[in-house]
């Protein structure tokens, strides 16, 4: 089934999901409440909560690992839940498990198999995927000599192997150190360049801030603040002006006149705030 030409890379609407205590049979725990959002293509969009906000959740009900209560999820236009959805899509887990006896191109070549990839598309993916995630030096260690920030990029490059044009990343930078964060930073980037859409959930604000286009800030289940970055961390009610080469007599009246003296004005507009103060102003 080919996917609507014009439809975003991911639609959710009005998801609700209710989960059951098995031990008390009329209690339930509402995770997501009417949520809604929309992931452009090409885009990276961060979904950022405290611990059993909901993320995790919605990101699960979007691959088709749970079922939504009431609403729907669409990916490329395709409605999620079907089996066909999904073959344009990446996932990597927040705690991902890998047969630690496999090397590196081993395990690439499972996946691949799993993808239904020929012996020759798994020999040129594992390759390209290696180089992208710098572990070419590793290609034929066994994965139980990797470290955390290792293990995560091999999980990233599985969850390249088809070539999706979708890829969830659920806390890609959980327990790694500063180094590998930075790496898995700059393969995020470079998956934007390519025109990947990606959604990224990450207790990591400042590497959000880095790397995302839009984010939904998400407490309690409710998705309570969502747009554009640069829209979210504007002080609206502040003027920020940047001058160059100004003396300080010009400062002097800089709030009244702004011309002449030879003076630059490098940029106007709002001051920024931090994306970690405004989830802190939203979730607390």
């Amino acid at each position: 089934m080919n996917d609507t030409p014009d439809a975003p890379a991911v639609e959710i609407e009005h998801l609700t999901k209710v989960f059951r205590v098995p031990s008390l049979r009329k209690q339930t725990v509402l995770a997501v409440n009417d949520l809604s959002l929309t992931v452009g293509r090409g885009e990276v969009y961060g979904l950022i909560g405290p611990n059993g906000s909901g993320k995790s959740t919605t990101m699960k009900v979007l691959l088709g690992l749970l079922h939504a209560t009431t609403g729907k999820c669409s990916i490329f236009g395709r409605d999620s839940s079907q089996v066909d959805s999904r073959k344009d899509v990446g996932f990597l887990p927040e705690n991902p498990y890998f047969y630690k006896h496999l090397t590196a191109s081993e395990t690439l070549d499972f996946y691949g198999r799993i993808c239904g990839l020929t012996k020759a598309e798994r020999r040129d993916q594992s390759a390209r995927l290696l180089k992208l995630v710098d572990l070419e030096h590793a290609t034929d260690r066994r994965l139980a000599g990797y470290s955390k920030g290792m293990l995560q990029r091999i999980g990233l490059a599985q969850a390249l192997v088809q070539n999706p044009r979708l890829v969830v990343l659920d806390e890609p930078t959980a327990g790694v150190d500063p180094s590998g964060s930075r790496q898995i930073r700059d393969l995020i980037l470079a998956l934007k360049e390519q025109g990947i859409s990606i959604i990224l959930s990450s207790h990591l604000l400042e590497q959000v801030q880095e790397v995302c286009d839009r984010v939904g800030i998400i407490y309690k289940g409710d998705l309570v603040r969502e747009g554009k970055l640069e829209d979210l961390i504007s002080i609206e009610d502040q003027t920020e002006i940047i001058l160059k080469n100004a003396s300080p007599a010009l400062l002097e009246k800089v709030r009244a006149l702004a011309a002449g003296d030879s003076t630059e004005v490098i940029s106007i507009g709002r001051p920024r705030t931090t994306l970690e103060r405004l989830f802190l102003e939203e979730t607390q």
